[in-house]
């Protein structure tokens, strides 16, 4: 149970919900996402009180989702659940954050801490008495736990549950009984800011370490870059554009590192991710003598079916947590310091070009006759036309995400995407979350692609974005089921349809204000490239959702390599 603190012996007396939320404000988080229920209900209290907003999502996994594309977008974010239903409903969005780095505050209303010691048989329980099931349940999807249970060290475990999210970028689970929400603890710790700063690394280790990366760095013929997401979800980019723009050598992008470089760049080169790399890019990176690997991430879908052919030998790996040189690891020496010194002293080096992408539409599928139907062959490069700086584009894992491995960006865009987990319907939650970070940052359009069967997953987050006056572009990709399962098995399987709707119409049936709101149906190539010329639907005034119709068995080139491998992989003995 929980004990008080006399009040007498605090200096600046606040309660535990305070605490926490100024915390939250402290570290940037404005939108606080989730459902309400009875045990975080006067928690939700001190929301508002506290210079935040109160988001309140359809469903707990949608409110996952979204404070994932929220967290993408502002650094970090808060999601607040309900003890037990509340919590597992969200358990698939939050184990997708720890599998791609997206820092995210898990906050749950427990049972009073009188009635967890006795075991009362509560609702929301199994009754069994046992309190602690569900902790374990987030225990390895989560990089910090913090159990408020009592004010002695309630501000210690929240601080360090927040830095430990900040700087692992991972989520973290903290509980928050009933009876601890107005308990009082020592506020005067607010007066000192949260030490958000990452571990220097031990500066012989460091220093040693980037004398072989300059040797090998300085011996090669035709060095590249290589980015990844890790480079973003550990907030090393400040370092890498540094060393990319004063290098000047070759940069790629691997899918899941797409918006980690500023593709306006004359040394950019495009996305590598094997077979399913855009045109010249394999063969510029394949025969690199050396490839300057940051924040990789190896995964199947990441590298189109494991068709990567680097080798090791001509590889050096930069990460949060350590290097590695060839086949020589150094645990313990993150990436950050080891750029900037890299940086400082790399001198002159060798540079042989590498490909130079556009959003030049191929000669075969500039055909605009009428009736012409979209491709996905025409459609990627002709919205790398369309984007403008500083955009936030999301993508569903599907035929859109592999797709937009074809759309060269301008400068400052936001891609995101959820590779690695590939959560179906993961986009149009992330979306909200994503487009409520761009309202409170400043003026940027979000933009959303996502498959029709997708989209009907997690359709109601768009009541969400409607309820919180959000201005996204959402594209509705209309072609009769789930594509990427069709080309991994099953193309004419009935299990791969889906109940066709009438899409657009949702923006309506949700109470969506027609003069803030727009809906649109496109079927050719004309009628879309009416629309991107369209300067008021381009403005995004107000929320748009636009059906875009496609067919059925067009997919992506990387899509159909990648699938063709996933096949190969799942029928293995």
């Amino acid at each position: 149970m929980a004990t008080d603190i006399r009040t007498s012996e605090l200096k600046s007396p606040i309660d535990v919900a305070e605490y926490l939320f100024r915390r939250l404000h402290e570290v940037g988080v404005r939108g606080v996402h989730g459902v309400p229920g009875d045990f975080n209900l006067v928690a939700l209290d001190y929301i508002s009180k506290n210079g935040l907003n109160w988001v309140g999502n359809c469903n707990e996994l949608n409110a996952g989702y979204a404070a994932d594309g929220y967290a993408r977008v502002k650094g970090i974010s808060a999601v607040i659940t309900t003890f037990g239903v509340g919590e597992l409903s969200l358990l698939n969005a939050i184990a997708g954050a720890y599998s791609e780095y997206v820092p995210i505050v898990h906050i749950v209303g427990t049972p009073s801490t009188l009635s967890q010691r006795d075991g009362l048989l509560l609702h929301h329980t199994l009754g069994n008495g046992d309190f602690e099931v569900f902790a374990e349940m987030s225990h390895n999807i989560s990089c910090a736990k913090a159990k408020l249970n009592d004010p002695h060290d309630a501000a210690m475990l929240i601080d360090n549950a927040i830095r430990e999210c900040w700087v692992q970028s991972r989520p973290v689970y903290i509980t928050l009984p009933t009876d601890m929400v107005q308990k009082k603890i020592e506020g005067e710790r607010l007066n000192t800011p949260l030490d958000l700063s990452f571990p220097l690394n031990d500066t012989e280790k460091e220093d040693y370490v980037v004398d072989v990366v300059l040797k090998y760095l300085h011996a090669a013929k035709n060095p590249i870059i290589l980015v990844d997401a890790c480079a973003i979800r550990h907030r090393a980019l400040e370092e890498v554009h540094q060393f990319i723009e004063k290098s000047g050598l070759p940069v790629f992008v691997a899918p899941m590192g797409k918006g980690a470089v500023n593709e306006a760049l004359s040394n950019y080169g495009g996305v590598y991710a094997g077979n399913g790399s855009n045109a010249g890019v394999a063969e510029r990176v394949e025969s690199s003598d050396l490839v300057l690997s940051i924040g990789a991430i190896k995964s199947d879908f990441n590298t189109a079916g494991f068709t990567y052919r680097v080798s090791q030998l001509s590889t050096i790996d930069f990460h949060s947590g350590y290097m590695r040189v060839r086949y020589s690891e150094y645990p313990g020496v993150h990436m950050h310091g080891v750029l900037r010194k890299v940086t400082a002293r790399m001198g002159k080096l060798n540079i042989e070009a590498g490909p130079a992408p556009d959003n030049e539409i191929a000669k075969k599928d500039r055909g605009m006759s009428q009736g012409e139907v979209i491709t996905h062959d025409w459609l990627w490069p002709r919205v790398g036309q369309w984007l403008k700086p500083n955009d936030i584009v999301l993508t569903e894992t599907g035929t859109a995400n592999f797709g937009i491995w074809e759309t060269k960006f301008p400068k400052g865009v936001t891609a995101i995407s959820q590779v690695l987990w590939g959560s179906i319907g993961y986009s149009v939650g992330a979306c909200q979350g994503a487009a409520l970070a761009a309202k409170e940052t400043g003026d940027r359009r979000t933009i959303l692609f996502v498959g029709d069967g997708s989209f009907e997953l997690t359709a109601q987050e768009l009541s969400t974005m409607i309820r919180n006056d959000l201005k996204p572009i959402i594209f509705v990709i209309c072609n009769e089921g789930y594509t990427i399962e069709r080309y991994i098995h099953g193309m004419d399987a009935d299990y791969n349809d889906i109940q066709q709707w009438k899409f657009k119409d949702l923006v309506g049936v949700f109470g969506a204000d027609p003069k803030k709101s727009k809906t649109y149906q496109v079927k050719t190539k004309q009628e879309a490239d009416d629309l991107f010329k369209d300067d008021n639907f381009s403005s995004a005034p107000y929320l748009q959702f636009v059906e875009l119709y496609m067919p059925k068995e067009d997919a992506p080139k990387a899509l159909k390599l990648t699938a063709e491998a996933s096949a190969k992989t799942n029928a293995k003995q």
